[in-house]
């Protein structure tokens, strides 16, 4: 049974009890404030503190407690290490005189202070218009801008524009994994050590990728003869685009044997290379999503914050029962998270009926629910 770590109250108790059960003669050594009974609170103290020592020193003896750098350690015993933030690339773009130059190095900047550097050269075409690549000078999600959103030249260029648009996310930036999320991570790990390209291998490496949440193998031979698909979710990097990873499926850039993926698969594709067997080939894929119609009774006098509850629960659900490879949706399930949520008001799940069948490759995710 787990050992009851003694409280301070509990500790100064028993000192004191120990004074007073010493047997001094014709004294009260608990008087107040008498050197006994000071002496008594310091030696609590002391005691208390070598209680918690212990505690700590137990806590990080084991990998499933560890935290901070005990944990950064029972983790690099089994190859597993804790994911930096990185940086987006986003693709810009802005108008000028034909002829123009860009040159490399450039400093762009949004309202919100976020500095982005050109990647390349870059000259205004025909057209009046350049596109450039740049990289954020900041690690993080934040740094994921949306198409269309506003950019400027921080110092301006004659025959340039200063002020252009985001024009995509090339890679997307990711934050610093969690401390939980990496526990998670190793603990899996110990759970079902590498075994030289399982099923349970290409998730483990495809995890590890900055960025990617969520990831499942699917089976070999998909995408032709040694084809090994991997498809992969990245929730909060992702976060705008509906944790759906941007780019298209494929493979390496150093794998000549399919064509190779872009943006965030191909980042995936280029991180496990290096990992799998040599003969397979790795397909990095996106799931695709699929709106589930979903009609509700009772609910059409809701507020704005319920609704927001609603779908929330909704997509919670559907990011525990999810997966790529067909999913059910069953109307009771639908009914069960809706009423988890707090002072719902009764209602009836009209449809889906029964149930429904997600297709292979797809994901469930919330359309907007009609409220009756």
């Amino acid at each position: 049974m787990p050992y009851a770590r003694p409280t301070l109250t509990q500790i100064i108790d028993r000192a004191r009890q120990d004074v007073q059960d010493a047997g001094l003669q014709s004294a009260d050594p608990l008087l107040d404030p008498s050197v006994l009974l000071i002496l008594s609170y310091a030696f609590a103290g002391g005691s208390y503190e070598h209680y918690g020592y212990q505690d700590y020193i137990a806590k990080q003896a084991t990998p499933a407690t560890a935290t901070g750098e005990y944990a950064m350690l029972w983790g690099a015993l089994k190859g597993v290490f804790r994911k930096d933030a990185t940086a987006a690339i986003i693709a810009v773009s802005f108008t000028g005189v034909v002829g123009t130059d860009l040159p490399v190095g450039t400093t762009i900047t949004t309202d919100g202070n976020l500095s982005f550097t050109t990647m390349a050269d870059a000259k205004v075409d025909a057209t009046g218009e350049l596109s450039v690549p740049a990289t954020a000078q900041g690690t993080g999600a934040a740094y994921n801008l949306a198409a269309g959103a506003a950019i400027g030249i921080s110092s301006p260029i004659d025959g340039i524009n200063s002020s252009g648009t985001v024009s995509s996310i090339v890679t997307s930036g990711t934050d610093q994994e969690t401390e939980d999320a990496f526990k998670s991570r190793y603990l899996t790990r110990y759970a079902s050590p590498a075994q030289g390209g399982s099923e349970s291998d290409y998730v483990n490496w495809a995890i590890a990728v900055p960025g990617v949440t969520r990831a499942w193998c699917g089976s070999p031979g998909l995408f032709g003869d040694a084809t090994v698909p991997i498809y992969v979710m990245m929730d909060a990097t992702n976060e705008g685009n509906g944790g759906f990873p941007l780019g298209t499926n494929g493979t390496s850039s150093t794998d000549p044997r399919y064509t190779p993926a872009t943006q965030d698969l191909l980042s995936v594709a280029n991180a496990i290379q290096s990992e799998k067997p040599v003969t397979d080939i790795l397909i990095a894929v996106a799931p695709l999503p699929y709106p589930v119609a979903i009609t509700l009774t009772g609910l059409g006098g809701i507020s704005d914050t319920m609704k927001e509850d609603v779908d929330g629960a909704l997509a919670d659900l559907f990011l525990r029962i999810g997966t790529p490879f067909g999913t059910t949706v069953q109307g009771s399930q639908i009914a069960g998270a809706l009423n988890a949520i707090p002072n719902i008001p009764a209602f009836s799940v009209l449809a889906p009926v029964g149930s429904i069948t997600v297709p292979v490759g797809y994901l469930p995710t919330v359309a907007e629910p009609t409220y009756q």
